[in-house]
């Protein structure tokens, strides 16, 4: 990516929601020509380019990625890339954070980086079917989000579950299966990669990281709530 394409960042979540706006209906081609990036033409190889990509239109500033602040964190929204099918259906689920397990259990929801990146969320829908090109795939109307009351109540007792089982040592119990709509999953680039949790005893050892993930049945129902199809260009 040229330096030329560097955008700011925006003043305000006005600001912001215009420039996602102006992005609806434009294919990932178009953009990547604007910002100067290059598109493989092998899928395998385009994991996450297009999140990339949306950052830098929409003028995410270049930060540390460990940490657990939102991407526009002056505004306090979260950016986050949503492939749908032609239904308007999430196709899979979607990463809200690392795990930080050497002190999840000394955390509360109040307090904890998934409540803090879920509090504000700015959805980007992109189409994903898979017979479309990457270059040829649409940019769907952006969505502003935050949670209802019902929908923090369940985020936080998935969290509140997952966090407790993590801190008493029972991280290995936890499979994909657990959470209605929040998960913890592994995540890292191949299994040597090792963080630090804690076992049984409170002993510290060596564990596989993992991240929390939103289930797509959850993802879905808010953009059904939003009653409109975001993958519309119209």
């Amino acid at each position: 990516m040229s330096s030329a394409s560097v955008v700011r960042g925006p003043r305000d979540v006005a600001e912001l929601l215009a420039r996602a706006r102006a992005m609806a209906g434009r294919t990932v081609g178009e953009l990547a020509a604007e910002r100067s990036m290059y598109l493989p033409r092998d899928m395998r190889h385009a994991k996450g380019l297009v999140g990339i990509l949306v950052e830098h239109t929409l003028g995410v500033e270049a930060r540390d990625r460990s940490t657990a602040a939102p991407d526009f964190e002056h505004l306090g929204v979260e950016l986050k890339t949503i492939p749908l099918d032609r239904r308007g259906r999430p196709r899979e689920s979607t990463f809200v954070c690392h795990a930080t397990l050497a002190r999840i259990a000394e955390t509360d929801w109040e307090r904890s980086d998934v409540r803090r990146k879920l509090a504000r969320v700015l959805w980007v829908p992109i189409e994903s079917e898979r017979e479309l090109r990457l270059a040829d795939r649409r940019i769907g109307a952006p969505l502003l989000w935050s949670p209802t009351g019902d929908e923090e109540a369940a985020l936080r007792a998935d969290w509140e579950e997952l966090a407790g089982l993590v801190g008493v040592g029972a991280i290995e119990r936890i499979d994909a299966r657990m959470g209605h709509v929040l998960q913890l999953r592994p995540k890292a680039a191949h299994g040597r990669v090792r963080t630090i949790g804690h076992d049984e005893d409170g002993a510290p050892i060596e564990v596989g990281p993992r991240a929390f993930y939103l289930r797509a049945t959850f993802t879905e129902r808010i953009f059904g709530a939003a009653s409109t199809l975001p993958t519309s260009v119209a």
